[in-house]
C-alpha cells in the first residue's frame, strides 16, 4: 500500500533529534535554517534543511546575494518508503513559497564518506565539480568546519580548536562535489554552461542520501506550523 507523505515545517527540536539520530554527521547546522519535517503514515521519519552556507559567499560565482542563494545542508531521514527525490521536491516546495526571491540552491556530496551526489543526479541538479580541499578539526568526536570554531570566539586553527577540544585533532577532507538547482528559467540559463558530467558511484555506494540510517521513526513533538519562524532565511 502506498505510504501516506505528510511534509510540513518542523520545530528545531525535531530536527536536531533527526540529524543527530539519521545523518551520519551527528550533528545540526550552526546558522539560521528552514527546518522541514517529514512524516510517512503518521509517523516523524526526518527532516530536510536548507540554510545560508557555511560562507556568507556561497552564491557570489553565479552573481547571486546571500539571500537569493540557499544550501541544501541535510538530509536527515530514518527507513521510509517514499522516494527521497519525491520528499526532496516537495521540500523545495515550501522553501520557494516561504522565500519567493530565492533564485538557487545548493547542495554538496561528501566525497570523504564516498558520497556522489546520487539524488542530485536523480532530480536533475547541474554537476558544477569539486572544491578545493580544507582542513576541518575533529572536536569531541566530530569533523567541525573552521567557522564553527571562529562563532566559538576562538582563531580558527588547531590552537583554536584545542580551546574546544584538548584533543582536538586537524583532518585534511577531500574537496566536495558541488551540485546545483536554478529556480527560475534565468538562472538555468546563466549557470548551464558550468555543466560537467556527472561523476560516478564510488564502489559499491548506492546513496549518497542518508535515508537509511539505523532508527526507527517516533511520536516526537513536532506539530506542523505553518507559521513557524524557522521558514524564513
Amino acid at each position: 500500500m502506498k505510504p501516506v507523505l505528510k511534509i510540513d515545517w518542523a520545530t528545531h527540536e525535531a530536527a536536531k533529534y533527526a540529524c543527530e539520530n539519521w545523518h551520519y554527521s551527528k550533528s545540526i547546522p550552526k546558522s539560521k535554517l528552514v527546518k522541514i519535517g517529514v512524516w510517512e503514515n503518521q509517523k516523524f521519519i526526518g527532516v530536510v534543511i536548507f540554510s545560508p552556507g557555511a560562507t556568507p559567499n556561497l552564491g557570489s560565482p553565479y552573481g547571486l546575494t546571500q539571500r537569493e542563494c540557499v544550501e541544501l545542508s541535510r538530509i536527515a531521514l530514518t527507513r521510509h518508503d517514499t522516494p527521497v527525490s519525491r520528499i526532496l521536491s516537495i521540500a523545495l516546495k515550501f522553501l520557494i513559497s516561504a522565500n519567493p526571491k530565492l533564485r538557487l540552491v545548493v547542495s554538496f556530496a561528501d566525497r570523504d564518506q564516498s558520497h556522489h551526489g546520487g539524488i542530485y543526479q536523480a532530480t536533475n541538479w547541474i554537476y558544477d565539480g569539486t572544491g578545493s580541499a580544507a582542513t576541518f578539526y575533529l572536536i569531541n568526536g566530530k569533523k567541525t568546519h573552521p567557522r564553527t570554531i571562529g562563532l566559538a570566539g576562538h582563531i580558527q586553527n588547531l590552537q583554536g580548536a584545542k580551546k574546544m577540544d584538548r584533543n582536538a585533532k586537524a583532518i585534511r577532507c577531500q574537496g566536495k562535489h558541488r551540485y546545483l538547482m536554478p529556480l527560475d528559467n534565468e538562472m538555468r540559463k546563466r549557470i548551464l554552461p558550468l555543466s560537467k558530467p556527472y561523476p560516478k558511484r564510488a564502489g559499491s555506494e548506492t546513496s549518497d542520501t542518508p535515508a537509511f540510517q539505523a532508527g526507527e521513526g517516533g511520536s516526537l513533538p513536532t506539530p506542523a506550523l505553518h507559521s513557524h519562524p524557522s521558514s524564513k532565511l
